[in-house]
């Protein structure tokens, strides 16, 4: 009586039945596959009649592991513990697997069996790459404070696929690749630079897969410094400027600083009602002559800067000159001879209707500040600190030449004049 042949009883017959010049190969084709491709492990260097084959997924051969025996003479195929339901024995003993999926990651063993109940043994390795789902880079903060802050970024993904890091579209630089840990996940920088700011990505790979994440923005905060006040595109930090006179003059406060700082101007130590990064001087006297401060401060860095500058009027514009403003008063107005460039050594002045002498003189300047009424004095006349002359409600008789006289402290006397027109009423 025969006893038919079933993967058990020739399973177990294995055991002390074996050829040892087996030289059975296994290689998957496609030699690297990913998940849902069909794969076959196909058999090289099968020798002689046989009559069944075992196909074992597991690092054994053990029951356990069995994925199918198959009987060459009838076809029949039977699944064993190890079966997924995707494998399927060939004719010629290769295995075909359906749909693989990364879980058919692993050792496969063919076990043969021939007319002499010998079995050859082969053996052979199978990766299922996944296709890769996008990758997250995670950080401890996206803001952070130069030469103050760590910072630490994660490379976040299920998969335990290779990892790349991007630095604004391109390979990490090889300073900041120094931060990495030893899997390639983490991303660690102390005292984080201000050239380390800009869009961070990270990207899983394997054979038949790549995926990059979406790109996180670090911002990195920093100054001010290198704090400057420009003048016509000209830094001009810690010296003079000189200005002609009636002229306007714009001052820029510039720095390095992320983000933009705050600005405070002060004039000779005294803060100024300007919160922008210029400060304009529309019309240049010697009221505004001294020093011009800017002080820049960032609110997340908490640091500041300053510049200076000194503002004086051009050598020109310290020649005394005269102008009536308004330049052509009507009658009923009244008309300020304004003084522009007048000595600041001045000791006294004095104006005059006319030529510089004691009966035409209209008021004068005690080295007190306070001034005197003069022969000449129609009590609609007054006088101001800077020399200037205010006269008030015109008449036509008022046209004509009027004479500033100035001394200062070391003597020197100069005398200037200027023809005053008044126009009539219409």
């Amino acid at each position: 009586m025969k006893m038919p042949l079933t993967w058990g009883s020739w399973f177990l017959l294995s055991a002390w039945i074996l050829n040892a010049g087996a030289e059975i190969s296994i290689t998957p084709e496609p030699a690297q596959p990913a998940e849902g491709d069909n794969v076959t492990l196909v058999v090289h260097g099968l020798s002689g009649e046989l009559l069944a084959y075992n196909w074992y997924a597991g690092p054994s051969i053990s029951l356990t592991f069995l994925v199918a025996s198959y009987i060459v003479s009838t076809g029949d195929e039977t699944p064993g513990p190890a079966h997924t339901g995707r494998e399927a024995v060939r004719p010629d003993g290769s295995l075909d697997i359906h749909g693989a999926l990364p879980g058919h990651t692993g050792t496969y063993i063919l076990q043969t069996l021939n007319r002499q109940f010998q079995t050859e043994v082969g053996y052979g390795h199978m990766q299922v790459y996944e296709i890769l789902a996008p990758p997250t880079v995670m950080a401890n903060d996206t803001a952070l404070v130069e030469r103050r802050d760590t910072l630490r970024l994660i490379c976040s993904s299920p998969s335990p696929a290779e990892v790349r890091w991007f630095f604004n579209g391109d390979a990490l630089p090889v300073a900041v690749r120094l931060g990495l840990s030893p899997d390639g996940r983490m991303l660690t920088r102390h005292g984080v630079r201000r050239e380390e700011a800009g869009a961070y990505q990270c990207e899983v790979w394997n054979p038949v897969s790549v995926s990059r994440s979406e790109p996180l923005n670090l911002t990195v905060y920093f100054g001010p410094e290198r704090v400057a006040i420009l003048q016509d595109s000209t830094t001009r930090t810690g010296c003079t400027i000189k200005v002609d006179f009636n002229t306007s003059l714009t001052l820029w406060c510039v720095s390095r600083s992320c983000p933009e700082p705050e600005y405070v101007w002060a004039f000779n130590g005294k803060a100024l009602k300007n919160g922008q990064d210029h400060l304009n001087i529309s019309s240049m006297s010697a009221d505004h002559e001294g020093t011009y401060t800017c002080i820049a401060k960032n609110s997340k860095t908490l640091l500041s800067g300053s510049a200076s500058v000194v503002v004086k009027l051009s050598a020109a514009a310290v020649a005394m000159m005269i102008v009536p403003v308004p330049t052509k008063p009507m009658e009923g107005q009244d008309v300020t001879l304004t003084v522009q460039g007048y000595p600041k050594d001045l000791l006294v002045y004095a104006w005059y209707r006319g030529p510089a002498s004691e009966p035409n003189r209209l008021l004068s300047q005690l080295p007190s500040g306070n001034w005197i009424a003069g022969p000449a004095h129609t009590g609609r006349e007054v006088g101001f600190a800077n020399c200037s002359l205010l006269v008030q409600k015109l008449n036509l008789t008022d046209a004509g030449r009027y004479t500033l006289k100035t001394v200062t402290l070391q003597g020197k006397t100069d005398t200037l004049e200027v023809e005053l027109q008044v126009a009539p009423l219409e």
